[in-house]
């Protein structure tokens, strides 16, 4: 088997992962991880992830000329090629629209409470991009002020973005996301979250220093 067939098998798994979850609808998310000859190998649009077989996807130069596949490629991977332009650390890039995650995108809200120390550890905070028309540039430019400090972004009144070192790594992240999210939505209806002290953030923050480097 073939590197490149691994990874349609990769990215064929997540598909199968996120429709399970419930993170995607309808033909709703796309998934794409950059492969070894630079070019982007990602789903197509129009098609259920649940669905989707390795023979349906469809590789794109970085600048976004197809390069291979018989389906038409996402109009959102103007968002995928964006991040991978701005950060040549990420091999991956996961969108969907989970339902509690996507929630606070609508109602406006980073998840930027100091919570949750895995949180503070592993991302920081999730903030928000601001309104882009979906399938526009604009998306990728709603990006531009957190894509190189953050790997996890709420997309206003659309869903979430993801990336990381491989297509796994993109995808726990959302995962991640979603259950930040659904967590903070029940602390709310139990009285309000309780807020980490300054102290304490700050000695996460130094941990997560140490955690990074290794």
């Amino acid at each position: 088997m073939t590197i490149q067939s691994n990874i349609s098998t990769e990215i064929i798994n997540v598909c199968r992962r996120v429709e399970a979850k419930g993170f995607v609808s309808a033909t709703d998310g796309n998934i794409s991880v950059r492969l070894q000859n630079g070019n982007i190998l990602a789903t197509p649009t129009s098609l259920n992830k649940g669905l989707v077989r390795a023979e349906d996807l469809v590789e794109l130069s970085l600048d976004g000329k197809q390069i291979s596949g018989k389906r038409k490629p996402s109009t959102e991977m103007k968002m995928h090629l964006f991040i991978y332009q701005h950060r040549n650390d990420v091999n991956a890039v996961v969108h969907c629209h989970p339902i509690y995650a996507t929630g606070f995108a609508a109602a406006g809200i980073p998840l930027k409470e100091n919570v949750f120390p895995e949180v503070i550890v592993g991302f920081g905070n999730i903030p928000l991009a601001a309104y882009a028309t979906p399938s526009t540039e604009e998306v990728g430019e709603s990006l531009r002020p957190f894509v190189k400090t953050h790997d996890a972004i709420l997309l206003s009144n659309h869903g979430v973005v993801t990336y990381g070192n491989d297509v796994w790594d993109a995808y726990f992240r959302m995962e991640k996301v979603e259950h930040i999210a659904h967590t903070l939505f029940v602390a709310e209806t139990l009285g309000g979250t309780k807020q980490l002290s300054s102290v304490q953030v700050a000695r996460l923050k130094e941990l997560a220093k140490t955690v990074h480097r290794k």
